[in-house]
């Protein structure tokens, strides 16, 4: 084993690195989405993309990529048989393909116990206690994702059309929202027509910059937000001792709203999912060379 391959893909792009048998990366690129899911054949398109331009990154000829293993961290991954066919495409001569939560654990917290909550467009959560682990939410906006952007922004727009009806009161907040469709409130349901998890997302920092400045229908979505989060931070039965790394795009805005209890816990991350992709590539691929 010369070289591995560690791939970190998700909705908005995919990252590759390069590394030699050590774990040093020597090359990183990164490329187009990479949600299996949502396009199978968009996201190994790439994953190749992003390889390739990671060797030339590393000054060495992409023709090898037929010679690299492969860990692939991939969005999508964790429901239906994706992987499996993701896996009987690639152009890798072994490739493993794993959760995009599983390598973004591997990368905040090593092989120890601990836990992460990603918190960014969507909401995942995931423990490791005495090596198992364990996987909480990650089922997508539709029917999961609570305290996520996508799910921010969507209260955002209901919250609004409920003040324009008068069910509930309005705020600054609110009208601020309107103004952004041009106080047409069939511009907001149109919006939603084609609107995906991202798009509600893009409402998100609305909430917070308001919520900052006491407006009371901000406030109650973050406390709905961080409620949420904390339930499924409560079904994790964390231990004190263990580190809790937040991560994703919202994790600093917030974890000054989450309890003193899990405040106490949150530790930084020793390393971002790509750095957790090459780890776990250069573990899985040197067991596999041993036992060979």
């Amino acid at each position: 084993m010369e070289l591995v391959l560690g791939i970190d893909g998700g909705g908005t792009s995919c990252r590759a690195a390069v590394a030699g048998p050590d774990g040093t990366i020597i090359g990183r690129a990164k490329s187009g989405p990479a949600n299996i899911r949502t396009d199978l054949t968009g996201a190994r398109a790439n994953i190749v993309e992003a390889a390739r331009l990671a060797l030339i990154d590393a000054g060495k000829d992409p023709a090898l990529i037929p010679e690299i293993p492969a860990l692939l961290g991939l969005a999508g991954s964790n429901v239906g048989t994706y992987r499996q066919q993701l896996e009987a495409i690639l152009p890798f001569p072994r490739s493993i393909v794993e959760s995009d939560a599983l390598i973004a654990l591997e990368g905040a917290l090593g092989q120890a116990d601990g836990a992460i909550a990603v918190l960014g467009t969507g909401t995942a959560f995931m423990v490791r206690k005495d090596g198992q682990v364990r996987t909480v939410g990650g089922w997508g906006f539709l029917i999961g994702d609570q305290g996520s952007g996508g799910r921010i922004g969507r209260d955002l727009l209901e919250e609004t059309m409920l003040a324009y009806d008068r069910i509930r009161e309005a705020s600054p907040l609110t009208q601020a929202l309107l103004a952004v469709f041009r106080d047409n409130p069939r511009d907001v349901v149109e919006f939603t027509t084609t609107a995906k998890p991202g798009d509600f997302g893009g409402f998100a920092p609305m909430v917070f910059e308001y919520a900052a400045k006491g407006d009371v229908v901000g406030e109650r979505i973050l406390a709905r937000a961080v409620s949420d989060i904390e339930a499924s931070l409560g079904v994790l039965d964390l231990r004190e001792a263990n580190p809790l790394c937040l991560l994703g795009g919202l994790a600093p805005l917030l974890e000054p709203r989450l309890s003193q209890k899990y405040r106490a816990m949150v530790r930084p991350a020793l390393q971002d999912a790509l750095g957790g992709a090459v780890a776990m590539a250069v573990r899985r691929f040197g067991e596999g060379k041993a036992h060979g």
